[in-house]
């Protein structure tokens, strides 16, 4: 008998599918030992046909970023808690570069930069993922910059314009209001009107506290902001790999939206801890150390990232994003190596003093010393014939003043126009929750600029401003929504906000104003 006879038809169907079938080639995979491991970093050897930024898996799903590649060892900066990792165990390739996802289930996320939920939410469920290194728009795909970006803080939007698609620093010491003014800009971004563009905001937490951060996303989600913003996190107790990825994961986020047609607003919050952090891996790779500690590239490391801000043209969809990076000083040095390393890179800086704030001149924004270099080719028309002259006639109040201190007897003229700039300078206070949209702020700088506060007692100032607010939505009504609309300012605009505003601080203005005196010492 013949013994193929016994075996079933069943099992020869399947050994003919089974030779049929493909044959599939063996499975090679690429396994490295740690050979060192250092606080948040790891040296991995056998891992030699790496390539710059590819993931590294380790046991325990920890994942590394190759830094340092030579012919022996590898340098791998870790993205997670490194207790358990130790030296022997085996480490292997992933064969891609970091990235995370990107789309349009990430507003209203809050994640770490590799994607990871951080909201007690499933991860965000996209079908594309994009790399956190990408090359920056070339030249000839870029728009220039002639729109304006509107903050909601009269500072910035009269005297010191930012537009979309523009990269400008907010600088300052700790505790000055910095991470309050871009918080303020999302806000007002966030909440434009239906009518225009899709507005979206990143925000980019790097070495945080986790209060700090939490504070921002609170009121994000208490202005109803939340559903158009992305929060990028990476706190101070994170690890130092992750700290350096968050600023590029939040600029891939930010720049999917720019190429849907998406105005995007990104707050880097703050690339000094970012620059520190770089700075931390770096030492422990062993690479040479320069100026104050820092690598030779940390310079190359911000402007490639600030780089990718931009508008784009109408033909590649009309997006834009725009970047507010945050950077501290410290006791006022901005000729410390990161600060001057941002503002050359950068468009113009908004600069916090923290003597201003002090004085309880919030948001203390010192105009003299700050610059935007788009100037007003980014503001509204109507700005323009307003506070044209604004930082001459404040920096002109700040010599008047500082000569005033010295005691000298003042004729009634130079009374009068530190009067005004007093007025001026109260006009531009506000709250931090205070948000007055364009035609508010013109119609307030216009009436202390022309000499109608300047009657009114300076502590005063405030509820001067909330009676112009409410009497110009009813009585210039027109006027206002020409603003709005983005039109210039008429003569018969002008003439309307003034009366509007003459007539809602007539019951404010006082007695007591500059007078001659009567020994006639003047």
């Amino acid at each position: 008998m013949n013994p193929l006879d016994t075996i079933p038809d069943a099992l020869f169907s399947a050994f003919g599918r089974a030779l049929e079938a493909p044959s599939r080639g063996p499975v090679v995979e690429e396994v490295g030992r740690v050979v060192h491991v250092g606080a948040g970093v790891a040296e991995v050897d056998g891992l030699n046909r790496l390539f710059a930024d590819e993931l590294v898996r380790f046991p325990g799903g920890l994942l590394g970023l190759a830094m340092d590649i030579d012919a022996r060892r590898a340098g791998i900066a870790l993205l997670g808690p490194a207790a358990e990792l130790q030296v022997g165990v085996e480490a292997r390739r992933t064969g891609r570069a970091a990235d995370l996802p990107v789309g349009a289930a990430m507003l209203g996320r809050i994640l770490d930069p590799l994607g990871r939920p951080l909201d007690d939410r499933p991860p965000p469920r996209t079908a594309t993922r994009w790399r956190h290194e990408r090359p920056a728009p070339p030249i000839l795909d870029r728009a220039p910059v002639a729109e304006p970006l509107h903050t909601g803080i009269k500072a910035i939007d009269a005297a010191v314009p930012v537009g979309l698609g523009q990269r400008e620093l907010i600088i300052g010491d700790r505790q000055t209001g910095k991470t309050a003014i871009a918080l303020s800009a999302m806000l007002s971004h966030c909440t434009r009107g239906p009518h225009e563009r899709r507005a979206v905001a990143v925000y980019c937490a790097v070495g945080q506290r986790a209060a700090s951060t939490a504070a921002v996303i609170a009121a994000l989600r208490r202005e109803g902001a939340m559903a158009r913003a992305v929060v990028i996190a990476a706190g101070g107790e994170t690890a130092p790999g992750l700290q350096a990825l968050a600023p590029f994961a939040a600029a891939t986020v930010a720049e999917w939206f720019m190429r849907r047609g998406d105005d995007v607003l990104v707050v880097f919050d703050d690339l000094t801890r970012h620059a520190r952090a770089w700075r931390e891996l770096s030492l422990l790779l062993r690479r040479p150390p320069g100026r104050e500690a820092y690598p030779g590239d940390v310079f190359y490391l911000h402007a490639r990232l600030l780089e990718r801000a931009t508008r784009l043209r109408q033909e590649l969809g009309g997006g834009s994003m725009t970047a507010l990076p945050i950077v501290e000083t410290q006791a006022q040095n901005i000729s410390a190596y990161i600060p001057t390393n941002l503002i050359s890179i950068t468009d113009g800086q908004v600069y916090l003093s923290p003597d201003l704030f002090q004085k309880g001149h919030l948001p203390a924004i010192d105009i003299g010393r700050s610059v935007s270099r788009v100037g007003g080719k980014a503001q509204p028309p109507a700005f323009r014939a307003v506070a044209g002259d604004l930082r001459l006639m404040l920096a002109q109040f700040d010599e008047l003043e500082s000569f005033a201190r010295f005691g000298a007897r003042l004729d009634m003229a130079t009374r009068r126009r530190l009067a005004r700039g007093m007025r001026v300078r109260a006009a531009l206070r506000q709250r931090e929750d205070d948000r007055p949209d364009a035609a508010a702020q013109i119609a307030v700088l216009m009436a202390a600029t022309e000499g109608l506060l300047d009657d009114v007692p300076e502590h005063a100032i405030a509820g001067a401003d909330r009676a112009i607010r409410e009497l110009i939505a009813q009585k210039a009504s027109e006027a206002r929504q020409r603003i709005l609309d983005g039109e210039a300012l008429r003569d018969e605009d002008r003439a309307a906000l003034l009366a509007a505003a003459h007539e809602a601080v007539l019951p404010l203005q006082s007695q007591d104003g500059p007078r001659e005196r009567a020994d006639g010492d003047d």
